[in-house]
């Protein structure tokens, strides 16, 4: 079974993994097509150099807000091939609610290319990559990838992970080349 963690509060809870309580996951509580052993997912999400360079420049861009988008890829694939900005309407520095005419408008164009939506990404303006409580409990898809571009230090660091209900798998980014 995978290490897993609960989110800690909204503003984050200090450096690093070690202020989240871990826990292993309860029967019946699974992240479909991950095959978990020890301490990690046997899992990556490939995301293309253009498509990681557009997220880490909406991130900077939008700050001091929230900046968030979908990613696409191949129906069922681990690989990111595009990108689409989306508005926060939310206007803010700690939460993010993705306009639903730029969601749809994503989900049509990446339908059109033979792609699907395979996550969100989001940034975090001052705290670290790791999901919120309110990240958490607003994760619509078991199956999406939640990528996370935080801002707290001078170069933009990007982390992404599976959320099954209250349960939290880090699973690695590779960038393709």
């Amino acid at each position: 079974m995978a290490r897993l963690a609960i989110a800690g509060d909204e503003l984050g809870a200090g450096g690093g993994h070690s202020a989240f309580r871990l826990r292993l996951g309860r029967q019946g509580d699974t992240l479909q097509g991950v095959e978990a052993t020890g301490d990690a997912l046997r899992e990556e999400l490939f995301v293309t150099p253009e498509v990681y360079e557009a997220m880490s420049v909406l991130a900077v861009a939008e700050y001091p807000l929230e900046a968030c988008g979908l990613m696409a890829g191949e129906p069922g694939s681990n690989r990111i091939t595009r990108f689409f900005p989306c508005r926060n309407i939310e206007q803010s520095a700690r939460i993010y609610t993705i306009d639903p005419v730029d969601h749809l408008r994503a989900e049509r164009t990446a339908e059109d290319a033979g792609l699907e939506i395979r996550g969100v990404m989001h940034s975090h303006t001052h705290t670290e990559a790791f999901p919120s409580a309110t990240d958490v409990s607003a994760a619509p898809d078991p199956d999406w990838h939640y990528l996370i571009v935080t801002l707290k230090r001078e170069t933009p660091e990007m982390r992404t992970y599976r959320i099954v209900k209250d349960l939290i798998a880090e699973v690695t980014v590779e960038i393709l080349r």
